[in-house]
């Protein structure tokens, strides 16, 4: 099992991460002044240092212009309409009871036994789904990948999957388009355009990046060959569905074709048809919502996240899933291999990563996922102690966020706070095992929910509990990873910024053909591109010092094979088994 322990120690205080070489992180000074070889080999990209002062605080902004006009009182069925329309069935029967002579006292009378009755069941639902009862802001600050939402002045960053372009969502709700051969920055604002918590690129299109706001969808269309600065809002394209607010994950299939979407307080993963503005559910009426969705390279899977222990892997043949409960607490990131036959995921409260395999592709008629037996641990973020210059520091924690590059070579962890604490539950070694798990399971179900099963507890009762997570400075991790013949995990080193700049969103360019390419989005506002220059085990691959491509060294990546790493054919590697059956639902079939 990989741990950081043997991850080599932190570049000095006041130096900044540049790039990856020989397998070696490269650090200097400032980002302005890179060492001789890194200068003529560097991609040109946007430098980018947005700050939060020039951004106005979106709760503060009014969009709408009913105040302009003088009050006017409509008749009673018009106003239930609008109501229904921005408050959903709660703002018409409050409008109907609180009518004062425009409707029959027995309507009214009904209407408040009918609010109450919703509110009752409001309630109770609330209590079985506490994040129900959270703001809309909260909702999504709880659920993002980025480590600050509330208070970052870069909430979202996007990739285009094709080119040197990229999107960014900032703090006052507005949207930014950089390309590398243009200096026109496209600025992008709609009155509907609020609370943004993800941007989406389709691909195989130069022109269309999907929005998630706070009540609907916005597909912009931007023409590569224009001017403007300010597409109008007639280039978006509206998309809303009742109950389907906020939205807080997108996810584009590989080829286009089909859209994503997901709220936490909608069980429903909705499917999306861009040319009619239509859309089919996927319902599922456990985990009380839908945090996350993560398309598969491949196209044939797709995972999604819930704020309960559990979360599901789809296949988009059938629409079939499978469900995985984690028992300790919900999913809390995830991401697939670049052949989409491995997820690597994380859960809330564990500094572990686990690895989760489908060697059986989910061929057109299967109806099934073909996950895995068992979901593996490969990698342990408990705190450790590393060397420094400085001295001595402890460095340890949960992982809030994962990437994994393209090539499947190189692993981003956005790790954040601190490894501390005392576990609920420590059994000693001369403890029985069927008396820990009979322990464990009396405590944790009255909290968790009768219907969840033991499956990541049965082999491993020194993990039992939810040990504490102190809140620390978010660190970035950098992994290196190989898929075949087995999986392998090697520890690479450690991101680190500027002097007081804390990373906040990590994630890799799509198609960077010299390596790998990380982009960290840091507190300070700055966007740094951090280039991961290797030889790729399949094609060969870019050197910065010698300018051209080399030949893959025979064996691999030089000498990996020497140094600890995770590998599945290793005996410290506890497997965790998966639940005996699977959950399978098939609402539409015509997909």
């Amino acid at each position: 099992m990989c741990s950081l322990g043997l991850f080599p120690p932190p570049p000095p205080r006041g130096q900044v991460t540049l790039y990856e070489h020989n397998n070696e992180l490269v650090t200097g000074n400032s980002y302005e002044s890179p060492p001789p070889d890194f200068r003529g080999q560097w991609i040109n990209l946007p430098v980018l240092n947005l700050t939060k002062e020039p951004l106005k605080t979106p709760g503060r902004l009014d969009h709408g212009t009913r105040t302009a006009f003088i009050h006017h009182r409509e008749q009673v069925w018009k106003r239930c309409i609008n109501i229904w329309r921005d408050m959903g069935l709660f703002g018409v029967l409050n409008e109907i009871a609180n009518s004062e002579e425009e409707v029959f006292e027995w309507v009214k009378t009904a209407s408040s036994w009918a609010l109450a009755l919703c509110r009752w069941a409001s309630s109770l639902h609330g209590s079985l789904f506490p994040h129900l009862s959270l703001r809309s802001e909260d909702l999504i600050a709880e659920f993002a990948q980025v480590t600050n939402w509330s208070s970052c002045c870069l909430r979202v960053f996007a990739w285009h999957p094709h080119t040197n372009k990229f999107a960014v969502a900032l703090l006052d709700d507005s949207v930014r388009v950089y390309n590398a051969n243009s200096t026109i920055v496209p600025f992008l604002k709609h009155r509907l355009q609020r609370n943004v918590a993800a941007l989406a690129w389709k691909p195989l299109s130069a022109s269309v990046l999907a929005v998630a706001c706070q009540s609907c969808i916005l597909i912009w269309t931007l023409d590569p060959t224009s001017l403007s600065t300010r597409p109008s809002s007639g280039c978006a394209q509206v998309l809303s569905h009742p109950g389907h607010t906020p939205v807080t994950s997108l996810a584009w299939a590989p080829s286009g074709g089909r859209l994503l979407s997901s709220s936490p307080v909608d069980a429903a993963i909705l499917v999306w048809d861009i040319s009619t503005e239509t859309c089919v559910p996927l319902p599922w009426f456990r985990g009380g919502g839908v945090t996350n969705l993560l398309w598969s390279p491949d196209g044939s899977k797709v995972l999604a996240t819930t704020p309960s222990a559990v979360f599901r892997v789809w296949e988009a043949q059938l629409w079939t899933c499978e469900r995985w409960p984690t028992l300790s607490g919900r999913c809390q990131t995830g991401c697939w291999s670049p052949d989409g036959n491995r997820l690597l995921f994380t859960v809330l409260g564990e500094p572990l990563i686990y690895s989760l395999s489908f060697p059986e592709r989910c061929g057109e008629g299967k109806g099934r996922v073909g996950g895995a037996k068992s979901a593996t641990i490969v990698a342990d973020l408990s705190e450790t102690t590393i060397q420094t210059p400085q001295g001595e520091e402890r460095l340890g924690g949960e992982a809030h966020s994962m990437v994994w590059d393209p090539s499947g070579e190189r692993l981003a962890v956005l790790m954040k706070g601190k490894w501390g604490g005392r576990p609920l539950l420590r059994p000693q070694p001369s403890v029985p095992i069927h008396r820990v798990h009979a322990l464990a399971e009396v405590l944790l179900r009255p909290a968790l929910g009768f219907g969840l099963q033991r499956s990541f507890l049965s082999l491993n009762p020194f993990l039992l509990g939810n040990p504490r997570v102190q809140d620390g400075k978010p660190v970035v991790l950098l992994f290196r990873t190989r898929n075949s013949p087995v999986f392998e995990l090697l520890p690479c080193g450690i991101i680190q910024g500027e002097p007081g700049a804390q990373a906040q969103l990590i994630t890799f360019h799509p198609s960077f053909n010299k390596g790998a390419l990380l982009s960290v989005c840091w507190s300070t506002g700055r966007i740094a591109h951090i280039p991961l220059y290797f030889v790729n085990v399949q094609f060969p691959r870019f050197s910065p010092v010698l300018g051209r491509t080399q030949e893959p060294l025979v064996g691999g990546i030089g000498c990996i094979h020497d140094l600890p790493l995770f590998t599945e054919t290793s005996p410290t590697s506890a497997p965790l088994p998966r639940p005996p059956s699977a959950w399978p639902h098939s609402p539409h079939s015509h997909f």
